[in-house]
């Protein structure tokens, strides 16, 4: 593929996201669809612009009104997506949704519907289904009203529409004009699916309305800020697996940490820590079950390797396999000319020791609020937290996925305690066996090689590694995992260095790469949207409620319109990195109802 024009793709911000738990897709606000996995979140993609160009796979859809002013919503409460066009000569409308069926075993369906609100308008549509990535030679060909998109060895998709379909250049094209109130109607799926055709809008669209208000109906917050903590919860259950119960990081793969840089990876995957720290976000806002069903699906993954010594991995595929080999998409142009584009990830092989911290952290809310821990659950747990007691002062590569020299983290050591911390205390509230004396003296030994050799008293700070100099944003959880005082001085001083060091008008940096280079990586990155809402968290922890309530609403200001938010940000508070990105919406979720309840002078219950 010769490489095309980056400049025609849209910004990462652009974009707002559809999905029926099984995949997603991104639609910007110019009508295109140009992010689309199918079937499944991590399956290869069939639309692919937003990493190339057009010819690596769209789904255009709007009307010729080049002067008008376009913006995105969705309709309230839901996941269904609303792009609108307004001008003088009409007001034009195009509803996008992946439908939620009854069954989570049907295939997914997207569903396009245009709708003239005022005036008159003619339309463009160009569907182009590449296979593959766009690595197959997909061929489109006309059957009867419908257009099918095949190639050797991929699943054959079918487009099902209201208006004339014709193919040109292997691409579903149409041109048509409606008058006020006329709609169209496309509907692209599996070939065979019965569900693939004309009509059939209405009924899904409002079945798909209906379960997502009823869903985030069920939310028990009441506090500030419930519209964008809402849109972060539909967000995180849009990448929560219906079937399987995994949770994934992103929706997306490629998309750069940094403009034109190498930092580009696969999301689309569960990370351990990632769906723990979102399990902690469902059950503060009462989705017990999204909860329940993730430990269902962690506890096959432990069960997978029975025959053998226990091994937890720190990420799997949703469906629980363990091999993702990295591959680089080299005929791929990448977002803003970023390469190499890459599918799979390699972390899969790289050992991680804060995972066990974030898996107890959340087996310990989950049994708190959801289901109670069985027998087999238990012994699970013991196990792991025997392996911590016997790795948690190894060198790992630490919680960014560095691909440079391992270290004695302290984000690692910090969580290995977590671990041993949240197993005692289950066992006692739940008089489960257990080796306490064992588990507590590992717990004691970990505490106090945090404070003997993570604190530079020259530097009168915390240290990123045993023997480093540098700061680093996941310090900003020690206080929220409740290891130091938030007004600890020496803690107090340490988020004073992070201020000075790390933060940049509220947006907060996960470490600096200048100087030693030391994650194995060229160049920089963006601020982490996930550091600064921990940042804030902190900040109204500390007592300093005022500059955390600003600083809190800068950050609203640095979503997109529709309130989502990628991975990072860059100088300008451009979107950087995968979106919408799990992580970045939990923080926000935390740090928005624990400043919710500071700035009503609620007195903070200890939890967990």
């Amino acid at each position: 593929m010769v490489k095309p024009d980056t400049d025609t793709q849209s910004h990462i911000e652009a974009h707002g996201i559809i999905g029926d738990m099984r995949t997603a897709a991104l639609v910007n606000d110019k009508g295109s669809v140009d992010f689309f996995c199918w079937p499944e979140f991590d399956s290869p993609s069939l639309f692919c612009a937003l990493l190339d160009s057009p010819e690596a796979g769209i789904f255009q859809l709007a009307p010729d009104m080049p002067d008008a002013r376009r913006e995105q919503i969705y309709l309230p409460d839901t996941n269904v997506l609303l792009t609108r066009w307004l001008d003088n000569e009409a007001v034009v409308e195009v509803t996008d949704l992946l439908p939620v069926s009854d069954c989570a075993d049907e295939l997914p369906v997207l569903m396009r519907r245009v709708r003239v609100v005022s005036g008159r308008a003619t339309f463009t549509l160009r569907c182009a289904v590449r296979h593959d990535y766009a690595r197959a030679d997909t061929h489109a060909r006309v059957d009867g009203a419908d257009v099918w998109f095949e190639a050797s060895g991929q699943p054959a998709l079918r487009l099902a529409a209201s208006q004339p379909l014709s193919v040109e250049q292997q691409a579903a094209c149409s041109t048509f004009a409606l008058a006020q109130g006329q709609t169209a109607e496309f509907v692209l799926g599996a070939a065979q699916d019965p569900r693939v055709r004309v009509g059939s809008s209405d009924l899904a669209l409002q079945h798909t309305v209906q379960f997502w208000r009823q869903w985030i109906a069920q939310s028990t917050y009441r506090g500030r800020w419930r519209e964008m903590i809402n849109r972060s919860a539909l967000a995180l259950k849009l990448l929560t697996s219906r079937k399987e119960g995994a949770i994934i990081a992103a929706a997306t793969f490629g998309l750069p940490e940094t403009r034109g840089g190498e930092r580009n990876w696969d999301y689309r995957y569960t990370w351990i820590r990632d769906a723990s720290f979102t399990v902690y976000a469902f059950v503060r806002l009462g989705f017990v079950e999204e909860a329940n069903n993730f430990m269902r699906w962690l506890r096959g993954r432990v069960g997978d390797g029975c025959d053998q010594p226990l091994k937890l991995n720190i990420m799997y595929g949703i469906d629980g396999r363990r091999e993702l080999p990295e591959r680089e998409l080299t005929h791929l142009a990448g977002h803003g000319g970023a390469t190499p584009v890459r599918v799979g990830n390699g972390a899969v092989d790289q050992v991680q020791l804060d995972i066990y911290g974030e898996l107890l952290d959340a087996v310990y809310l989950t049994n708190k609020y959801g289901e109670a821990i069985s027998h087999e659950g238990w012994q699970h747990v013991t196990q792991l937290v025997d392996e911590v007691c016997e790795v948690w002062d190894q060198k790992d590569v630490g919680i960014w996925e560095m691909r440079g020299e391992k270290h004695h983290f302290l984000h690692s050591r910090l969580m290995c305690w977590v671990a041993l911390d949240r197993a005692i205390r289950l066992a006692s509230k739940r008089s489960l066996p257990a080796p306490f004396e064992r588990w507590n003296a590992a717990r004691q030994a970990i505490h106090a090689d945090i404070w003997d050799n993570f604190w530079d008293a020259e530097r009168g700070h915390f240290v990123q590694y045993k023997g480093g100099t540098a700061l680093d944003g996941s310090m900003l959880l020690m206080p929220l995992v409740r290891f130091v005082g938030a007004t600890d001085p020496r803690w107090l001083a340490t988020l004073q260095a992070i201020e000075r060091t790390l933060v940049r008008d509220g947006m907060v940096y996960r470490y600096l790469n200048e100087e030693e280079g030391m994650d194995g990586l060229e160049g920089t990155e963006g601020a982490f949207a996930a550091c600064s809402f921990w940042y804030v968290e902190c900040l109204a922890r500390a007592g300093q409620v005022e500059k955390a309530h600003l600083e809190f609403e800068q950050l609203l200001r640095y979503a997109n319109p529709l309130g989502l938010y990628a991975e990072e940000f860059d100088c300008h508070a451009r979107h950087l990195g995968n979106t919408p990105q799990a992580l970045t919406h939990l923080a926000l979720i935390s740090a928005a109802s624990f400043l919710d309840r500071k700035l009503d002078h609620q007195k903070t219950q200890w939890q967990p």
